[in-house]
């Protein structure tokens, strides 16, 4: 595929105009809604073949997460699109302001495996309602994912629209020396700072969604049946390769036997007596991921799970106790179902600790003291996340979502995703009448009449 061609064809697409009417962004939306069930059977499929997701799973956390977001922003386009009125300056009177909103242009998509559907299309929809044209790149991580999703996409829009970009490393990096007027990355740190290397060769704006490792915090009166069935859920969904999925627990020392006892019970319950063979517990993406976890496994001592199956690339829901911060579970973004549990003895202790930290991509606390959820959430940046659940913030369409310092820049869903791809354009209008103070000569004018307008 020629992509210099293709961008270019892109760009006199949006050229032409035929992007930006509301009217056809929302015939976009719903061509790709149309589309999304038309494929949803196949785009299932190719979710388990890539990562073992049942289907339960991968329409929960994927396929029905899009359909949400385009129904969303069908019902709200119209309104983020009007321009805005604001009050002119007292100095330029008879005056208005108007903030005009205008799609960037044409837009890179660039996603990771993990949630293939999810990652690859929610941006596209925010593109979409923003009036932009897309160059979208799917994993190769996801072969069968990456070709469904190019099936669809080539069903629903004509490549000057919308078009998918298979391949790897390769296909990025010529993507990459093009000139979009924005680009929309997930994926890790260390590739996201390639990114915006190569972004700022043509000064490109990135938005960045990248990861970290998210921690879980209960106090001392947390519900620990509660935060152990929700934990458990947002832990080992997808087999733990969620950006924002719990990365590890700190509880009050006391806490921990019960805790673990209550998650290795929620573990029997939500994955039976033999995890391995659960139908509902995902696989490791590859063979470099998987044996990049059973390096991880030996740090400090096993309190459930810990074995694993070659053939599958299963790891069971594994909990982990007696862990330092030097062990090599804490030295990296774990991105698998390993749970590391550590112990503090004071709360404010361990938030001044944890502001030393890279600023994570979420963050979850359990309790049920609104003055201690406080305490938590204002001790430190970090990009999101919930109190007394995990990973469902997410979902939420009305809420930004989007990482801090180490762990991203910039926000998707919703709004937020819709403002990310476009430019607010400011424009004053003036009337007729003349206020002689701004003109030269400004001899015989004081200074005190000066102040008085500014």
């Amino acid at each position: 595929m020629d992509l210099t061609k293709l961008v270019q064809d892109q760009k006199h697409y949006f050229s032409t105009g035929a992007t930006r009417n509301v009217d056809n962004r929302k015939r976009a939306l719903r061509t790709l809604l149309d589309g999304l069930e038309r494929h949803e059977n196949a785009l299932l499929a190719a979710l388990e073949a890539d990562l073992g997701k049942g289907h339960f799973e991968g329409y929960m956390t994927e396929v029905g997460m899009v359909r949400a977001e385009i129904r969303h922003a069908l019902k709200h386009v119209a309104k983020w699109s009007r321009p805005r009125k604001v009050r002119g300056p007292i100095t330029q009177f008879p005056s208005r302001g108007e903030i005009l909103r205008e799609p960037y242009g044409t837009a890179l998509i660039i996603a990771p495996w993990n949630y293939p559907v999810q990652l690859n299309l929610v941006p596209l929809i925010s593109a979409l309602a923003a009036g932009c044209t897309a160059v979208v790149k799917p994993s190769a991580y996801a072969p069968a994912t990456s070709h469904a999703l190019a099936e669809l996409l080539g069903d629903c829009f004509p490549p000057e629209y919308v078009a998918v970009v298979e391949g790897g490393r390769a296909e990025n990096t010529a993507l990459l020396e093009e000139p979009f007027d924005r680009i929309f990355f997930t994926g890790s740190p260390a590739v996201g700072r390639t990114v915006m290397a190569a972004a700022a060769r043509h000064l490109t704006p990135v938005t960045l969604e990248l990861g970290g490792k998210s921690p879980v915090i209960l106090t001392e009166d947390a519900d620990l049946s509660l935060a152990a069935r929700r934990l458990v859920w947002g832990k080992f969904l997808n087999a733990g390769q969620t950006c924002v999925a719990p990365d590890h627990v700190w509880l009050p020392n006391k806490l921990r036997d019960p805790f673990v006892e209550a998650v290795r019970g929620e573990i029997a319950r939500q994955y039976g007596p033999d995890p391995l063979h659960s139908p509902d517990l995902g696989c490791i993406i590859n063979e470099k991921h998987f044996r990049r976890l059973l390096k991880l496994l030996p740090s400090g001592r096993t309190a459930c799970g810990g074995t694993w199956e070659e053939e599958t690339r299963k790891i069971a829901p594994t909990v982990l106790v007696d862990v330092t911060e030097e062990d090599p579970v804490m030295g990296e973004e774990i991105f698998g179902p390993i749970l590391p549990v550590l112990t503090y003895d004071d709360l404010d202790e361990l938030l001044a600790h944890l502001a030393q930290k890279p600023h994570p991509l979420a963050l979850y606390v359990f309790t049920r003291s609104s003055e201690r959820a406080q305490r938590v959430l204002t001790a430190f940046p970090f990009g999101g996340g919930c109190v007394n659940d995990a990973v469902v913030h997410l979902t939420c369409s009305g809420l930004p979502f989007g990482g801090v310092g180490e762990s991203g820049m910039g926000r998707c869903h919703g709004q937020y995703g819709f403002e990310t791809f476009t430019h607010e354009k400011g424009i004053l209008w003036r009337g007729n009448l003349e206020m002689s103070l701004r003109y030269p000569p400004h001899k015989g004018k004081t200074m005190e009449t000066l102040k008085k307008f500014m």
